[in-house]
């Protein structure tokens, strides 16, 4: 469709309905160690009645949820979990909602990376080996519920599309008995591997082990030994021993010729520790006085990473080798994912490895109380180094928000999110692009270009797009320059996403943007919107926020809206890319300044019943949409690739 300049006409009723229910807390993230007999018979004969249901092309009957899968599982055990099940829905919904296969099949996505069933959580010790890029996650290969954590394996030769290999690692030793946690790998000068990952032992201490591959030959690296020597590292003698995990990729220090991991702590006054550990063989370590970093009260680091990124010259258009030598042009991202509030911090700051220390740029904005990868559902992340193109790539562990029982009907749980590359923001220079990788413009088909479309205040303008289930968006917006002179008066408080209602409050600039997922009726909508503010210090500003109120009719569900201020430089256009599969939602604001990611379960826009509007809800101005181009994709769930020289 080409460029137009249209007048969307005003509706008469409302633009967007209010929401019956307000944001629910995010849910705590831990479990404990084992699940009982009693769950398994449970997921045993729930999985019966679910399979049995798709074979026969019915909808299943739903059971009343199982005490056992409805206990909560605690936060002791030292992984990540999802630990929002029927428990808390019996206090907050009136019961489960009645899933149809209709429904819950077309939850799954296209083109995002999921194995064919059961759960997953973090991302593990991703990398580029021989051609190859592997992956590795939590995994229980049993059931759809957290338990018998394993990692799960996939490669791939572009990040999209994916062959699932055999479990790599199981919990077969008195050293990860409770668990195979997150781990890290590091690719060695003479191209050797090593994988270093945390173990639960069967007393509930959380330890930290080696695994080699058994053929290095081998490009698939099908099998892992653990070694003799583990555990190789225990926790220090004054930390809890349930919080020392997660060991990161390592990277060479000249100074004294030895390899540097961070692992990620909490202390007894509930402040965020990393601690930084030396070797040289990856069996016996030695621990760097006192700490690399810790922030006052933010509670228990775990998925702690710390890389090398370059802020000036032509390597800033690249990612960095970890042990890349801080300097003049090289700065170092110190991120963790907080255990508190179930989010992952970043902070730009100076790495000096003598000294043992990271500072960050701006203690304001410093880890656990400053800027994050994501402002939605983005956790326990991870990177790497792609050296095959020299550019770091971040993944991220993206839960499911409904209910445990849903998860079990299903017969999986949770997604990983797109791998991003990330760059030094060169216009703000204090913060990070994540963008998706290039190649996921290889799987855009159909390009419907809706650009020049201007739409009114309280309107909304259906596009046609041809199905909406899977697409790729890109727009850009422009107001007029004198609206931005209307909004004369501060806000007697901050603006903020997640109080504020949604894209349902109307302000004077805002909100406006894109309805993803909807309905014809606007009854289910998954809205990403922009919403221009000024604040109490009399300027504007600029938030990119995403509205999950009205997703979906489902009643055992989190629903809520995430989001946060993102700069825009002078000169700039508001920009947004919106990436829609099912069921995730990751919009990118500003070339990626920001980002906002979101499950959402919708029960009738789904299917060709998916529909997208461009919608504007302020009061005084009218928004254009200066570019807007929406690409149909491309599904990726070919299990098959072929490796001709093998």
């Amino acid at each position: 469709m080409g460029s137009r300049d249209l007048e969307a006409p005003p509706l008469s009723s409302p633009l967007l309905l209010p929401s019956d229910s307000e944001p629910e807390p995010a849910a705590p993230r831990r479990a404990s160690r084992y699940l009982c007999v009693a769950i398994s018979s449970a997921l045993a004969f729930a999985f019966f009645v679910y399979h049995s249901g798709m074979v026969a092309g019915s909808v299943p009957t739903l059971m009343k949820p199982d005490p056992a899968v409805s206990a909560d599982r605690g936060v002791r055990a030292g992984v990540s979990h999802k630990s929002f099940g029927p428990s808390k829905l019996k206090t907050r919904f009136e019961g489960p909602y009645p899933w149809t296969n209709k429904m819950l099949s077309w939850q799954r996505t296209g083109f995002h990376f999921q194995p064919e069933n059961n759960w997953m959580n973090d991302p593990n010790g991703p990398m580029y080996y021989k051609g190859l890029y592997h992956f590795f996650y939590q995994y229980n290969p049993d059931s759809a519920v957290w338990g018998n954590i394993s990692w799960g394996h996939a490669v791939s030769k572009d990040l999209l599309h994916w062959t699932h290999l055999p479990v790599a690692m199981v919990p077969d030793q008195w050293y990860d008995e409770g668990g195979v946690w997150t781990g890290s790998a590091t690719i060695l000068p003479d191209g050797r591997v090593v994988m270093l990952y945390t173990g639960g032992t069967n007393e509930s201490v959380q330890v930290q082990n080696l695994a080699v591959p058994a053929d290095p030959s081998d490009p698939l690296l099908r099998e892992w030994v653990k070694s003799d020597a583990n555990p190789v590292l225990f926790p220090p003698s004054n930390i809890d021993p349930q919080d020392f995990r997660d060991p990161s990729t390592a990277w060479y220090e000249p100074s004294d010729s030895t390899w540097r991991i961070v692992i990620g702590s909490k202390d007894s006054s509930h402040n965020g520790i990393a601690f930084v550990y030396s070797t040289k063989d990856f069996i016996s370590y030695t621990l760097l006085s006192g700490v690399l970093h810790t922030v006052e009260k933010v509670g228990m680091w775990e998925c702690v990473d710390l890389y090398p990124i370059a802020t000036s010259g032509s390597l800033a258009r690249n990612g960095l080798d970890p042990s890349a030598r801080p300097s003049n042009e090289v700065k170092h991202v110190l991120k963790a994912s907080t255990q508190d509030n179930n989010s992952d911090y970043y902070a730009i700051g100076t790495y000096d490895p003598i000294a043992n220390t990271w500072t960050p740029d701006n203690e304001a904005a410093d880890v656990g109380i400053g800027w994050r990868y994501d402002w939605g559902n983005f956790y326990a992340s991870k990177t790497f180094y792609d050296q095959g193109k020299q550019r770091r790539i971040l993944w991220g562990w993206i839960k499911e928000t409904d209910s445990e029982y849903a998860d079990i009907l299903k017969g999986w749980a949770s997604l990983q999110g797109i791998p991003r590359t990330i760059l030094f923001d060169m216009k703000t220079r204090s913060h990070l692009l994540t963008w998706p990788v290039e190649e996921v413009e290889s799987l855009r088909t159909t390009e419907r270009d809706f650009s020049g479309i201007t739409i009114g205040p309280g309107s909304t303008f259906e596009l046609d797009v041809g199905g909406g289930a899977q697409l790729d968006i890109e727009a850009e917006f422009k107001i007029n320059n004198g609206a931005l002179n209307i909004a004369t008066e501060a806000n007697s408080e901050p603006y903020e996403c997640s109080t504020s209602g949604g894209a349902a409050t109307r302000g004077v600039l805002g909100p406006f943007g894109l309805l993803v997922l909807a309905n014809r009726d606007l009854t289910e909508q998954t809205a990403t919107y922009f919403y221009i503010s000024r604040g109490l210090d009399g300027n504007l500003q600029t938030h990119i926020c995403q509205d999950e109120l009205r997703s979906s009719k489902a009643s055992d569900i989190v629903k809520g809206v995430v989001g946060n201020t993102v700069p825009v430089v002078d000169g700039e256009m508001l920009s947004l890319r919106i990436l829609v599969d099912h069921s995730i939602v990751e919009s990118f604001a500003q070339g990626g300044r920001a980002s906002a990611t979101s499950r959402v379960y919708p029960t009738e826009a789904i299917y060709n019943s998916a529909r997208v509007f461009l919608f504007n809800n302020a009061t005084s101005t009218s928004v254009t949409a200066q570019t807007l181009k929406i690409w149909q994709m491309k599904s990726t769930k070919s299990n098959t690739l072929h490796f001709p020289n093998l």
